[in-house]
């Protein structure tokens, strides 16, 4: 098979609902679909790319919507759990499950926000300021109270090793490890 086809065929998967002729699977530029054979003279698809919805885990029975009354369902999407009403796309209601901790520590670049525990869509964790997209102060390790004896910076952060656990100075700039111990807990 030639690298430029648009598409694959594999065998057939049922009937097509406009001719009656048979449905094959395709894979195109844009993922997978259900295609008729009777193509060009039936037009129809039907696409397997999983929506943005994400994949249905558990119908959580019990737990009305607010929004519309349906059940919600725990679904598992592109950036982890979530619960989701499952009258979507009609009614796109959801809720996170794992709310993001919020700190009392002010965050340093805008002086307005708070830094809060954040998770990527890979699953790990980082502290940013609740003021963005304004502010985009981001944090790989775990902020601490307290200001860099060498630089003033007004945060430091946990670094992690095999020695231990050492408090450095946040700032990209300065970064040096601290000599005195500061109360952070």
């Amino acid at each position: 098979m030639a690298k430029n086809m648009p598409f694959t065929q594999q065998p057939e998967q049922g009937k097509c609902p406009e001719c009656g002729s048979a449905l094959v699977m395709k894979n195109g530029g844009h993922g997978p679909f259900l295609g008729c054979s009777a193509y060009p003279d039936c037009h129809y698809i039907k696409t397997l790319k999983p929506q943005g919805d994400g994949q249905i885990i558990k119908v959580l029975e019990g737990q009305p919507c607010k929004c519309c009354g349906a059940d919600l369902v725990l679904r598992q999407g592109k950036f982890g759990m979530f619960i989701g009403c499952s009258n979507y796309p009609e009614c796109e209601h959801i809720e996170q499950i794992d709310k993001p901790d919020e700190t009392v520590i002010p965050c340093p670049q805008c002086e307005k926000g708070r830094l809060l525990q954040r998770k990527s869509r890979f699953g790990k964790t980082f502290y940013a300021c609740n003021q963005y997209p304004e502010c985009q102060f981001v944090l790989n390790n775990k902020p601490v109270n307290g200001e860099c004896e060498y630089c003033h910076y007004p945060l430091l952060m946990e670094k992690r090793s095999s020695q231990g656990v050492r408090l450095v100075c946040a700032s990209k700039l300065c970064g040096k490890q601290q000599t005195k111990r500061e109360e952070h807990e």
